[in-house]
């Protein structure tokens, strides 16, 4: 058992969090709740042991193995993909170096009776009996498992790791740690990079072989699939719940209401006890009761009520003229790159007001294809947008395309027309920026910050024909919900790329899958095509 024992982090004269416990058992599930600046990563750095608290500690008995995965990091360049990989398997491959060069020792010497011989005998067995304590392990085939469940093909493992991406680099770490079995799990946001079939293969793994986990994630489906706990980080202090995400929010839901209740009910006692103060000061037969009601009202303690975000905003994507029959059409269409083949042969067509999902693995071309209906690569077949066809794009680089030099005001302020620009401070708001930040540059901010920013621009922009390739990664849970109405009520066509199920549920009715250089068509919602193949795509991972 893991103890979080009455940590408190403080700075800058601000308190984040202070005099916080909680234990992590067994096989714990936990999802780290609460809105963005409440402390969550700093709790799982606290625990990683990468952070230090201003007061408390984490116990853990000694061989307690804790693997933490940040939400950014870098895997070293001068190994292949297999062999920093194997990497997780290191501390054991170093016990049986370290066993064979004193048992070489025991075989050369001779000076059986001296303490240094029977110091290397101890030594030998202390090893021993850890190394022999370990499950025999075909560690080729579990290197090989992760990988493929994770999305990479056998061609990838001697690769070096500089050829990927950071999203791939990060699926090599999280292989490394889930090869390694550790007690605790620690991981922030790690869907972010993730396919659907990968996320799948993650919920597996986790829910069915790893033993405790702690997550921070924005993905709904994922950490209600996966958690049978809630850790909420709210107001400096926590509330553990046994139970997930969902029933959470019903039990945070009842702890409000009874905190309204007992904070009224502690209102109307305090106006009482004032007026009955206002009337009796001065009355002589009363002088006590007064005295005494006045020093109660002093040491009372108010009660709080969590904070909540009662934002109503709703936002409408802007009316935009209609467009043609048929916005998208693309026949024979194929794409190379050198010897790689993407897809071949490839024909779909989008008609107006449809609403259609992109879904496959990482690199079967979800996002070539979105390039091609843009006319931003070159490619074989016709590809074409459709008569007075107006484009919404959001580009997962989206955010390298606004002008670093306006600020986060003046960037919404340009698009926004009519009776929206008088909210744009509430909108900014809902989507993280508040106050100062929205006087900053864009070039000072965070990639994440600058994918927010974008979203914000698409939503206020008149379109009939809205492309989003991974639009949800860096939004929290409420700025989803606000993206996810507006796209309900969108009346012109949609195509969607997401990994994350429960943004997706409800936005299409039709899927286009990327396989083995195909496009395949179904004529069927995303919420039936992801439950068909769930267990089947789970079979396939392995």
């Amino acid at each position: 058992m893991i103890s979080v024992d009455s940590i408190a982090v403080e700075f800058s004269g601000s308190t984040l969090f202070s005099d916080v416990s909680f234990s992590i058992n067994e096989n714990d599930k936990i999802a780290l709740m609460g809105k963005n600046g409440a402390g969550k990563s700093t709790m799982m750095k606290i625990i990683a042991g990468v952070s230090k608290p201003t007061r408390g500690h984490v116990r853990a008995p000694e061989d307690t193995v804790i693997a933490y995965l940040p939400q950014h990091l870098l895997t070293e360049d001068n190994s292949t993909v297999f062999d920093e990989t194997a990497k997780a398997f290191g501390h054991i491959f170093e016990m049986q170096a370290e066993m064979d060069a004193l048992n070489k020792q025991l075989e050369t010497r001779t000076d059986y009776e001296s303490a240094e011989y029977m110091s290397i005998i101890e030594k030998v067995t202390e090893i021993g009996e850890k190394f022999y304590a370990i499950e025999e392990v075909n560690f080729d085939a579990e290197v090989e498992k992760a990988l493929l469940g994770l999305g990479f093909k056998r061609e990838n493992f001697t690769q070096l790791t500089s050829e990927f991406s950071g999203g791939w680099r990060m699926r090599i770490e999280l292989a490394k740690i889930l090869l390694q079995k550790p007690d605790l799990i620690l991981l922030d946001e790690p869907t972010n990079h993730l396919d659907i079939e990968s996320v799948i293969w993650l919920e597996d793994f986790l829910t069915n072989k790893a033993n405790a986990v702690i997550v921070i994630s924005h993905d709904v489906a994922f950490i209600d699939a996966i958690t049978n706990r809630t850790i909420e980080v709210t107001m400096g202090k926590i509330y553990d719940y046994k139970a997930n995400y969902s029933h959470y929010l019903q039990l945070r839901q009842e702890r409000r209401a009874g905190q309204i209740k007992t904070y009224q009910e502690q209102q109307k006692m305090i106006a009482d006890n004032k007026a009955f103060i206002e009337r009796f000061r001065g009355t002589y037969s009363k002088t006590n009761q007064v005295n005494s009601r006045e020093r109660m009202l002093e040491k009372l303690t108010i009660i709080e009520i969590d904070e909540i975000d009662n934002a109503s905003l709703k936002l409408r994507f802007p009316p935009a003229p209609r467009s043609g029959d048929y916005p998208v059409t693309a026949m024979e269409l194929s794409k190379s790159y050198d010897d790689h083949v993407v897809f071949k042969d490839a024909s779909l067509s989008i008609s107006r007001g449809e609403r259609v999902s992109f879904v496959g693995r990482n690199g079967e071309g979800k996002s070539t294809m979105i390039k091609a209906i843009m006319g931003e690569i070159d490619f074989e077949g016709t590809c074409e947008l459709g008569h007075n066809a107006k484009v919404g794009y959001f580009a997962q680089n989206q955010a390298a395309l606004m002008d670093p030099d306006l600020t986060v005001f003046q960037t919404v302020d340009i698009v926004a027309k009519g009776d929206i620009r008088t909210q744009i401070k509430n909108i900014l708001g809902r989507f993280m920026f508040s106050g100062d930040n929205i006087d900053k540059k864009v070039g000072v901010l965070s990639g994440g910050e600058r994918t927010r920013l974008a979203m914000v621009k698409l939503l206020l922009e008149p379109v009939n024909l809205l492309i989003l390739d991974e639009p949800t990664n860096h939004l929290d849970i409420k700025s989803k919900e606000v993206l996810k109405e507006a796209l309900l009520e969108f009346e012109g066509t949609l195509i969607l790329v997401s990994h994350d199920r429960d943004f997706l549920r409800g936005l299409s009715q039709k899927v286009f899958e990327f396989k083995d250089k195909r496009v395949i068509e179904h004529f069927e919602t995303i919420d039936a095509f992801l439950e068909r193949n769930k267990m089947e795509s789970l079979k396939a991972l392995g």
